[in-house]
């Protein structure tokens, strides 16, 4: 998934559940990226118009990720995938290599292109398109994890920003999760403190394009970047991952009602740092 993922486990004798919660990440990169051309979801991308059976983990991330869509009228859309390659998001992360495509995508699909049928578990594209799951993925791959750690009560898990703090840290109190400030490398704007929940920040400082022109956050209705940063605290991981990249690309006023219509908290700051929260992100623990 192009990041470091480090899980602390408080108790003694988590090995197992270790292992089978690090398998988690290793299994929906294979079914979920974009940056494989062996992946199930690109291999999706060779059949246009026809339903295809997916595995679970696919068709729940895609699923998801067509629920915020419709949630957020397109504001945050999982085809974006061919744009983000143009922008230069296109190189497989351990050797860095492009991902190459035969597919002609069509500019105009947008997520209502994407159909998907829950009794057959399939998946029709509708349209030459490149899906992007990147925004729930992760936030999936979290989840999963969490759910190997749940008999060990205490733990935290961290996979480059998308955090779920399980229980309590080590000296017994609730885990304190530092927002990092946009603006000041190695500083923190704000903190919070978090137990039995996840944590996910979209931020325009992450992963710049090769030309250091935009950000991997898109809005997919402009094809521009937005500025801002968002930290969501929600009770799953793929939810606050999700909506922190919508809220990003939404602003702060209409971001602040998707996030309370939700029934998330959060935090947004602008790029002049002008801060916007839900009324409940300091009880959100």
């Amino acid at each position: 998934m192009g990041t470091l993922v480090t899980i602390q486990v408080v108790r003694a004798g988590a090995e197992s559940a270790l292992a089978a919660a690090f398998g988690w990440f290793h299994e929906i990169e294979a079914r979920c990226t974009r940056f494989r051309e062996d992946s199930e979801l690109m291999q999706l991308t060779q059949h246009i118009g026809v339903p295809v059976a997916a595995s679970p983990i696919l068709f729940e991330a895609m699923r998801f990720a067509l629920h915020v869509a419709q949630e957020t009228s397109g504001a945050f859309d999982p085809t974006v995938g061919h744009r983000m390659a143009a922008r230069g998001f296109n190189r497989e992360h351990r050797g860095g290599d492009p991902v190459s495509s035969t597919l002609a995508p069509d500019d105009a699909a947008s997520y209502r292109d994407i159909e998907i049928d829950a009794d057959r578990r399939t998946i029709t594209l509708h349209r030459p398109l490149t899906p992007d799951l990147g925004a729930v993925a992760k936030g999936l791959a979290v989840d999963l994890a969490a759910r190997e750690l749940a008999p060990f009560d205490d733990f935290a898990i961290d996979a480059g920003g998308d955090l779920y703090l399980g229980g309590v840290n080590p000296s017994g109190a609730p885990w304190s999760v530092g927002i990092r400030h946009p603006r000041r490398d190695r500083a923190l704007i704000d903190w919070l403190s978090i137990s039995n929940q996840a944590v996910c920040t979209s931020g325009d400082y992450e992963r710049r394009t090769p030309a250091d022109d935009g950000h991997h956050i898109l809005d997919p209705r402009t094809g521009a970047s937005a500025e801002a940063s968002v930290t969501v605290v929600a009770h799953d991981a793929m939810l606050a991952d999700a909506l922190a990249t919508a809220a990003f690309v939404l602003g702060p006023e209409q971001g602040i009602q998707l996030l309370n219509r939700m029934g998330v908290d959060g935090l947004i700051l602008t790029a002049d740092l002008e801060r916007h929260e839900t009324r409940g992100l300091r009880h959100a623990a």
